[in-house]
């Protein structure tokens, strides 16, 4: 049991990193990199970058990075508005307030 938590967290701390790679050899990217550049190509629909994107991690990795990605957007616009996460999230996706 222990020997699959700590092959689980060495894979998450993995994910996580970002490692420098020789010239001419392809450069390990991290969950949150692999998010923001799927987000952003999703956003300007750039289906190339977007399926690059989703290469780079697993899909669940790439999940959780989007997942990160929207929890601290809509908390960024919410203090920029004075708002509530709640009803910044709600107007995002065109909802009547709650």
């Amino acid at each position: 049991m222990w020997g699959r938590i700590r092959k689980s967290g060495t894979r998450f701390v993995n994910a996580m990193r970002i490692e420098e790679q020789p010239e001419g050899e392809t450069r390990t990217h991290n969950l949150f990199e692999a998010a923001a550049a799927y987000v952003s190509a999703c956003a300007e629909d750039d289906q190339e970058r977007l399926e690059e994107a989703a290469a780079w991690v697993s899909p669940e990795a790439l999940s959780f990075g989007v997942n990160e990605l929207a929890c601290r957007a809509v908390i960024a616009l919410a203090r920029e508005r004075d708002e509530s996460p709640r009803e910044v999230a709600r107007a995002l996706l065109g909802l009547p307030a709650g």
